[in-house]
Formats: C-alpha cells, sequence, structure tokens
C-alpha cells in the first residue's frame, strides 16, 4: 500500500485544533504518513504558540498570514509564500487535501 500524503488546511484556530487530533489520530493508524498542516488566516496566531516537536515538523505555515499579523514562526516551522499556492502545487504532485 502506498504512503499516505495528506495536506490538512487549517485556517482557523478551531480547525488548527481539529488539524492536530487529525494528524495524530492518522499516525496512530499509519505511522509512515507524510501529514502537513497548511496553516493561514487567523489560525497562524496560535499556531506560532505551539510546542509539541511532532506537530512543528508538520506545520505549514503561510508567510503572508505571518505578516499580516506581524507574527514569526518558530524556527523549525516550514514556511512558504502562499499557503493557497503550495495547497494546488501539492495536490498537483499527489498529496490528497481535507480542510480540518
Amino acid at each position: 500500500m502506498a504512503i499516505t500524503q495528506l495536506l490538512i488546511h487549517a485556517p482557523t484556530v478551531d480547525a488548527l485544533k481539529r488539524a492536530q487530533n487529525n494528524a495524530r489520530n492518522l499516525l496512530k493508524l499509519e505511522p509512515d504518513a507524510q501529514i502537513e498542516i497548511v496553516i493561514n488566516g487567523p489560525a497562524t496566531a496560535l499556531a506560532v504558540t505551539l510546542s509539541d516537536e511532532d506537530i512543528l515538523s508538520r506545520l505549514v505555515i503561510c508567510r503572508n498570514s505571518l505578516q499580516a499579523q506581524t507574527l514569526s514562526a518558530q524556527d523549525q516551522v516550514k514556511q512558504v509564500d502562499a499557503a493557497v499556492q503550495y495547497l494546488a502545487h501539492q495536490q498537483a504532485k499527489g498529496w490528497s487535501y481535507i480542510r480540518a
């Protein structure tokens, strides 16, 4: 069976909370799954306060959202210019998408 590659889009605070649970639940069933939690909009303010290393390693934060809210992401968190572009490119590469 192919390794699951999943994008979980979390644009709101509640969505980010659900996304973290979604990621943990999938990893219990498929420890090798590749999961990225793509953050933009209001969820960005919560994302920059997270400290769970396993979640931080899966975050992808929109630089536009960081700049609009004058926030800085943790050093180990991946940043992309625009979440919408990143989501489109990853889906074109075969990654599955869900919105939390």
